[in-house]
């Protein structure tokens, strides 16, 4: 008997986890003919106003209007280039991706901000250019990157036009010619009615068709277990658009909404409670936010019928992220593959804000409020729509940052704290668990930064530049992306793996108003190679003092340890167990830093980093040439020891 109520308990047990996990709160809410009957009749449907409603467009806000009105004119003898099949076979030729999505991007650029110029004058005078643009577009084999191209000896920098899917961009193209259709159509026929027709068959073959008839597998989790990434509501948004602006079947217009709905539950189901985004503030917006870009989209076509999603706790968590990881005005947490600045961020943080009732939000949104973006390969275009009928209400916003004392994301495992609420003077720190598995991943499994006065100090290098080797089995050829060039250990010669069994252990954060403790053991991101029974870290704010890193260790063997730090400015060794950064303030005085070690323990060796490859243009952007790894090598490791390291003002 007690062993069937064991049993009966842990069948219980397993059923309610499955259940909070798989709760699909998008596409568990409707059937598919509730779906049918909820979706405004694509012949009533107006998301925004028609171009020839002009008491509408009054109330648009003109300053941005004019911006895309002006880029536009700029390009009106625009000579829509093709894309020669050369540029697509850069990518196995040399690695490179960057001409050919120049020369993809640009178009998509043009073309969409020559939409919203017609749309502002609607005098026509653009009507020829966006056919031109829209008819090269057509005309391309491939509307995707080429990176994004599997490298078979099939598919070897060439689209096989036979058998089209649906990438990143492939889906953002289709989504400019759905708002193409949507506003010009009328313009179009009265040119030709073959205009239109091109649009729709090319969107129906390209997109919808396979979206409906083949699986992708940014669709749900990889072969490893990880979660879907930034492309799953990336795609879905741009997808939904084309279901809901192009097709005229009412029974498959429903249908498409529903898989869509399906595949953005596989984005949702595992993700966190905690809202934590493995693929960091940077991509936040291409993840999240084009969450709720669908969610927008979805009330705008059925009179708010999801609007309950806004209630739901995980899903404000998600949007809260953002706010949540900031460091300072210029800079937010950037482990993994994002980048540390912070850019104009655009209306979606506030209007997402106001959705889920968060003034933090909002006011973080108002704060950053940017001028217009003409980049919409790299967002959704119906963000644009939005954004003109919100940003005089951005504009007289409240704006404020929280800059939050402490923040502890458990299920992601990533601890952030300051020295004091509402500000970034001081330390500040932030620490990481997890594992080697998440998207964008880097071996940094309790990696940890920090910053001072707002600006960096011991930094996590972030990103290359994509090329052809960066989401390939030869990832972790590329220096930065490696353990031994985060603020790690290599231990026995040994670095970190990538793989979901490669993870923290024990992890635990606990806070108080003199120091926050992050503690974990990162001995299983290690394989058995390395020979390390334990490592456990523990990374102290001693809030209005110092910054302290020990590791307790535990060997199996002890042949050799080296501890790197990583850091943008000039070192020195300026006495036994110390090193001094040459760190400068906000106004570029240098006020010294000092790093304190057990100089009876170990030994320095300063090293700067040679940035010479196009992948390392991204980081000279992001840190400047100075890139300097401190590598502190234990003299005589010992196979149970303590490192102590001690960030402080001189």
């Amino acid at each position: 008997m007690k062993i069937r109520i064991s049993l009966l308990l842990l069948f219980g047990w397993i059923s309610l986890t499955l259940s909070a996990q798989d709760r699909n709160l998008l596409s568990g809410k409707y059937s598919v003919s509730e779906l049918q009957n909820l979706l405004i009749p694509l012949s009533r449907w107006e998301p925004f106003p028609r171009i020839n409603d002009r008491n509408a467009w009054e109330k648009a806000d003109k300053e941005t209007l004019q911006t895309y009105l002006r880029f536009a004119e700029s390009h009106l003898d625009y000579d829509w280039p093709t894309v020669p099949a050369t540029l697509s076979l850069e990518i196995v030729r040399t690695g490179s991706r960057t001409q050919y999505q120049a020369a993809s991007y640009k178009k998509r650029i043009i073309l969409a901000n020559m939409i919203l110029a017609e749309i502002a004058e609607n005098e026509g005078r653009f009507v020829d250019p966006i056919i031109n643009g829209i008819w090269s577009i057509c005309e391309e084999s491939w509307w995707g990157a080429s990176a994004h191209l599997p490298q078979t000896k099939e598919l070897s920098g060439l689209m096989d036009v036979t058998q089209p899917f649906v990438d990143l961009y492939a889906g953002v193209t289709a989504g400019i010619l759905a708002w193409a259709d949507y506003f010009l159509g009328e313009k179009f026929d009265a040119v030709s009615p073959q205009i239109r027709k091109r649009i729709h068959h090319e969107v129906q073959f390209r997109i919808l068709q396979p979206l409906m008839n083949q699986y992708h597998g940014w669709m749900g989790k990889n072969a490893s277990g990880r979660a879907p990434n930034n492309w799953n509501p990336w795609i879905c948004s741009n997808w939904l658009t084309c279901a809901l602006l192009l097709e005229k079947d009412p029974a498959k217009r429903a249908e498409m909404t529903a898989k869509a709905l399906k595949v953005l539950d596989e984005f949702v189901n595992p993700y966190p409670e905690d809202g934590g985004c493995s693929e960091g503030p940077g991509y936040w917006g291409a993840a999240v936010g084009l969450l709720y870009q669908n969610v927008a989209l979805l009330n705008v076509a059925t009179s708010n019928a999801f609007e309950y999603v806004y209630e739901d706790e995980k899903f404000k968590n998600m949007g809260r992220f953002i706010y949540r990881v900031q460091i300072s005005e210029q800079y937010a947490v950037n482990f993994a593959d994002a980048g540390p600045r912070i850019g104009g961020v655009n209306n979606l943080i506030y209007r997402f804000g106001k959705a889920i009732g968060d003034e933090d939000m909002m006011r973080y949104s108002a704060w950053y409020r940017g001028a217009a973006s003409a980049d919409y390969v790299r967002g959704h275009f119906a963000e644009d729509f939005f954004d003109l009928f919100i940003r005089d209400e951005i504009r007289q916003a409240s704006q404020g940052l929280l800059l939050p004392k402490e923040v502890w994301l458990p299920v992601l495992q990533v601890a952030v704290s300051r020295d004091r609420q509402g500000t970034a003077e001081g330390f500040f720190v932030a620490a990481k668990g997890g594992t080697n598995n998440e998207s964008h991943n880097h071996n940094d499994v309790g990696n940890f930064i920090v910053y001072y006065d707002g600006l960096p100090l011991l930094i996590d290098i972030g990103s290359p530049k994509y090329t052809a080797m960066t989401f390939t089995d030869r990832r972790y050829e590329i220096w930065n992306l490696c353990s031994d060039y985060h603020n790690l250990p290599t231990i026995n010669g040994v670095t970190q793996k990538a793989g979901p069994e490669y993870k923290a252990s024990d992890v635990t954060f606990k806070t108080g108003n003199a120091a926050t403790v992050f503690s974990l053991d990162i001995a299983g991101a290690y394989p058995q190679t390395a020979a390390v029974n334990r490592w456990m870290r523990t990374v102290t704010l001693n809030r209005n003092k110092s910054v302290t890193v020990k590791d307790r260790v535990d060997l199996g063997k002890a042949e050799s340890v080296t501890q790197h730090l990583m850091t943008c400015y000039p070192a020195a060794v300026t006495g036994k167990g110390e090193v001094t950064i040459r760190y400068k303030d906000k106004d570029g005085k240098e006020v010294p830093l000092i790093v304190k070690y057990n100089g009876n323990q170990m030994e320095v060796e300063i090293e700067k980093i040679k940035l010479e490859t196009e992948s390392d243009v991204i980081v000279r952007a992001n840190w400047g040439d100075t890139i300097h790894r401190l590598n502190f090598k234990v003299i005589s490791p010992r196979l149970k020891d303590t490192y102590l390291f001690e960030v402080k003002k001189k």
